[in-house]
């Protein structure tokens, strides 16, 4: 296939590029930058079968040629207020992105009678009310909070890739993606994994918020990219969770990367002021996916992190 991937320099976006090329198909790499990083495809600029367009999906998609997929994983993703790239500080482009460029992308899909994948979230659940998060859950999402660019862009993304196909005919799919870590994050992107190991490696006291009792589970990127891919190659068309079941509190994960890392400088517990409203509990309810995609994660914790950490090792100048 010829393949159009969205947000194709982030992080998500530059994995999925790797795993689709590796499967011998052809892809076309899309993004503006803004959170993209160019150095995640730098590799890919000599590869006859990867192309790249620098664009803002936002605006009009002009691609030439015949189009067989259009993957859209364009989108500001971190939730760290003081990151520039972060949605706190792209708030408008974070709607947009997830409104007009879910717009545009369906049109490339509909014009080329492609497939269509569509790069949802965990956090459509906001602060979830059940446990684990099953797909058919409709979430506790506050439209007016801080956190509501990201959410809701997301939630209105969906909305209308399932308008578009049951209006339309077009051939669609959606994956909500639960925590995803590997090579290739920002580490500023403020989420607990990227805080954590960055502090680690630095030899540093790990930042605990409240008593460290939230929840996350936390799937590797390899992982992940296998169930997008498996999602794109199947006919399903209702969403589906792709994410690690693993649950572990934020306590035990910073103890558990203390330990992995050899860092001596322990956990410094700071008061929980959630003044962004971050989420207590996050598993994902994988059912779907193991039935439908025959998916789920192999990677345990302790072998993706060690992964990772050359990654953050070599951004850090370690």
């Amino acid at each position: 296939m010829r393949i159009l991937i969205t947000g194709a320099a982030g992080f998500l976006g530059s994995h999925l590029s790797d795993r689709l090329l590796a499967d011998g198909h052809e892809v076309v790499g899309m993004d503006n930058f803004i959170t993209g990083n160019p150095g995640n495809i730098a590799h890919l600029m000599g590869n006859e079968k990867f192309s790249f367009y620098k664009h803002d999906v936002s605006n009009y998609i002009f691609i030439p040629g015949k189009v067989d997929a259009v993957m859209h994983f364009a989108s500001p993703a971190s939730p760290n207020p003081q990151s520039p790239s972060g949605y706190f500080n792209l708030p408008i482009q974070t709607m947009k992105v997830g409104a007009l460029g879910t717009h545009n992308c369906l049109g490339v899909a509909k014009a080329n009678k492609a497939r269509f994948l569509l790069a949802s979230t965990s956090e459509i659940y906001g602060d979830p009310l059940v446990h684990p998060q099953t797909e058919d859950y409709t979430g506790n999402v506050d439209p007016a909070g801080p956190r509501a660019v990201y959410d809701e862009a997301k939630r209105f993304a969906e909305s209308i890739t399932m308008a578009y196909h049951r209006y339309h005919g077009v051939d669609t799919r959606i994956v909500r993606i639960f925590n995803t870590y590997g090579p290739r994050m920002d580490l500023e992107d403020g989420r607990a994994l990227p805080n954590l190991l960055k502090q680690a490696l630095l030899d540093q006291p790990l930042t605990v918020y409240g008593e460290g009792k939230q929840t996350r589970s936390f799937c590797y990127v390899d992982d992940l990219v296998d169930g997008i891919v498996r999602l794109l190659y199947s006919d399903e068309h209702l969403p589906v969770n792709i994410g690690n079941q693993h649950e572990i509190s934020l306590l035990e994960f910073a103890e558990a990367i203390n330990k992995i890392t050899g860092n001596k400088a322990g956990i410094t517990y700071v008061k929980d002021a959630r003044s962004v409203r971050d989420p207590q509990q996050r598993r994902p309810d994988i059912t779907r996916a193991r039935t439908i995609l025959q998916w789920e994660p192999k990677v345990s914790l302790e072998e993706g992190i060690a992964k990772t950490i050359p990654y953050f090792k070599a951004k850090l100048g370690l």
